[in-house]
């Protein structure tokens, strides 16, 4: 598939007169683009035993490709569902929004049970004598079910009071778009209005910063089970800072930042200052000193509450990719017409299509990482057997992109037509 035609749902025209009036904004290559390289991450990130993840962005600095997911997700919201709020009201805008939901959900729920049914059989086939459900803690599903009705469990399940870990994303995805009509609503009173509120739910997200105040009972989140104490392992009241902070960037809300050398110089301080923190500072340069640096300052650093240094590592690394890639993702593009242009040119297009098709990508992902992981039980992980595991995987995520970018082409309806 050529590069054009992979592109062909991004606008490539500027910004008309009344697409500035309404608050529309042009889609780029950039969006897609490191969407798509946040898929593949994901995948090899959630594979069990992958030596891959190791070296992954996420070892290098505080900020992982979740970030990178949320953020183009609210930048991508602001494009699919921002614009109707504006074109066809609040209420139509709304209702956009919750059939999205409602998307989201089914997604969430098939791939729990896909995933569910599948370890039970890799499981039961016991060639490794691993237990695949039990790497996902879903024990109260089956061992400890005389503890807890089996109906009830499946009924905290489907309303959202069961989220087990590693099924927690879509939730708190789905609990930050149903945030975005409130937020559209602000902000016909007024921008500032917006940012308060967004500021606001961030701080009662963080549990170390109302506890320093003595209003730790305060803290927002949800509970993941009734059975114990855990909540949500991702907390949609702090992450939804960085998705309305890609939303805003899109509608416009806020100005796109200067390329300059002062902001290139500090946002590449804090990328590079943050290597000494991360994982990769303790793992491979031994800085004792940074791991219990990283244990003082835990609520900085926080994944579950988005702590506010993951925010800033990740902006700043997201200005020097900005900034990398050119206006409109510009430098992207293949230059010349070698077999270096065009093999890049195709690599382009994939990721592209990857990154559009986010949402039927990461379903994807998720399970297939358990499947890969299983792959590594029975061939061993050596280097060989890791880099053709993850290579037949990221092939699958690939096939995938393109099935789902079919059948949304409706290409029956094109058939018809004809």
């Amino acid at each position: 598939m050529s590069l054009a035609a992979a592109t062909s749902e991004i606008p490539s025209r500027p910004v008309t007169a009344l697409g500035a009036q309404s608050g529309t904004r042009v889609r780029d290559l950039r969006l897609d683009f490191f969407r798509g390289i946040a898929m593949f991450i994901i995948l090899i990130a959630h594979t069990p035993g992958n030596l891959l993840t190791l070296w992954i962005p996420a070892r290098w600095g505080f900020s992982d490709a979740t970030e990178i997911f949320v953020f183009c997700s609210g930048m991508a919201s602001a494009i699919a569902f921002g614009g109707a709020f504006v074109r066809m009201g609040w209420m139509l805008g709304t209702a956009r929004v919750l059939f999205r939901v409602w998307q989201v959900y089914w997604a969430h729920v098939g791939l729990f049970f896909a995933t569910l049914a599948m370890t039970v059989y890799l499981t039961e086939l016991d060639i490794t004598g691993r237990n695949y459900w039990g790497q996902l803690n879903l024990w109260m599903m089956f061992v400890e079910s005389d503890k807890w009705d089996n109906s009830n469990i499946l009924l905290s399940f489907m309303t959202l009071r069961y989220v087990p870990n590693y099924f927690d994303i879509l939730p708190m995805y789905m609990v930050v778009l149903i945030m975005m009509p409130l937020v559209m609503a602000l902000a016909r009173i007024n921008l500032w209005a917006v940012a308060g509120f967004v500021a606001l739910v961030w701080v009662m997200a963080q549990d170390a910063l109302l506890e320093v105040f003595g209003l730790g009972h305060l803290h927002l989140e949800f509970p993941a089970e009734p059975w114990t104490d855990r909540s949500w392992f991702f907390n949609p009241f702090g992450w939804q800072l960085i998705f309305f902070t890609g939303f805003a960037f899109m509608r416009g809300w806020l100005p796109k930042p200067p390329v300059h050398n002062i902001l290139i110089a500090v946002a590449a301080f804090v990328v590079l200052a943050n290597v000494p923190l991360s994982s990769i500072g303790v793992r491979e340069f031994g800085f004792d000193w940074a791991k219990d640096w990283r244990i003082a300052n835990g609520g900085l650093i926080n994944k579950s509450d988005f702590g506010i240094l993951r925010y800033a590592h990740f902006l700043a690394l997201a200005y020097l990719a900005w900034v990398a890639a050119g206006d409109k993702g510009a430098r992207l593009l293949a230059r010349g017409t070698g077999a270096a242009a065009r093999f890049w040119s195709g690599a382009l297009a994939v990721i592209l299509k990857v990154g559009q098709q986010s949402l039927a990508v990461f379903v994807a992902s998720m399970f297939m990482a358990r499947v890969m992981g299983f792959a590594l039980d029975v061939l061993g992980r050596s280097l060989a057997a890791t880099l053709l595991v993850n290579l037949i995987g990221a092939a699958i995520l690939i096939a995938v992109a393109y099935g789902a970018g079919w059948f949304k082409s409706q290409p029956w309806r094109a058939k018809a037509g004809a």
